[in-house]
């Protein structure tokens, strides 16, 4: 079977331990979760749970049904597939030597970024954005120099029919 890459939204209780039982089902049958994003709703007693991960139909199916036997969630959604909006934040520190500072301030114009903190030696750069955006910005400044990266991981809702 071919693996790919699955974004699954679940709607939960906004409970201790949710998260640590959710995250057991998927270490216990050997899944790895490749992000995960978890914050509350409008309504302060649920949260949404976007998490990535890889495996193929058979097992994305298996892993919905054992997650709506879970007794705090509410609504397993796979985004995947479907008409969504996704986006991830990425902070880059890149090294900022004199004779690079102006490349990358046309990179971070041209990806609509900002520069987020300066220091003698680095810029520290946000970008929001999907993977595409991310992935392409991350090319560029590689050859300059990138010393740290932190992700926030996917989120993702599904769009309105039209």
């Amino acid at each position: 079977m071919n693996e790919e890459k699955h974004i699954l939204s679940i709607l939960v209780d906004n409970e201790p331990g949710v998260l640590s039982r959710i995250a057991g089902l998927f270490s216990g049958r050997g899944y790895n979760i490749e992000s995960l994003c978890v914050a509350e709703t409008l309504e302060p007693k649920i949260s949404r749970i976007t998490m990535v991960t890889k495996a193929d139909s058979i097992a994305i199916e298996q892993i919905k049904k054992q997650l709506h036997k879970l007794i705090n969630t509410i609504k397993v959604i796979e985004l995947t597939g479907q008409d969504f909006v996704q986006r991830e934040m990425v902070l880059v520190k890149v090294t900022a030597k004199p004779e690079n500072r102006a490349e990358i301030l046309r990179i971070v114009d041209i990806f609509r970024c900002k520069v987020v903190d300066v220091g003698k030696e680095h810029y520290t750069i946000e970008v929001t954005g999907d993977e595409g955006k991310i992935n392409a910005l991350l090319s560029l400044l590689r050859p300059i120099g990138i010393k740290e990266i932190a992700k926030t991981g996917i989120i993702a809702l599904n769009r309105e029919p039209k």
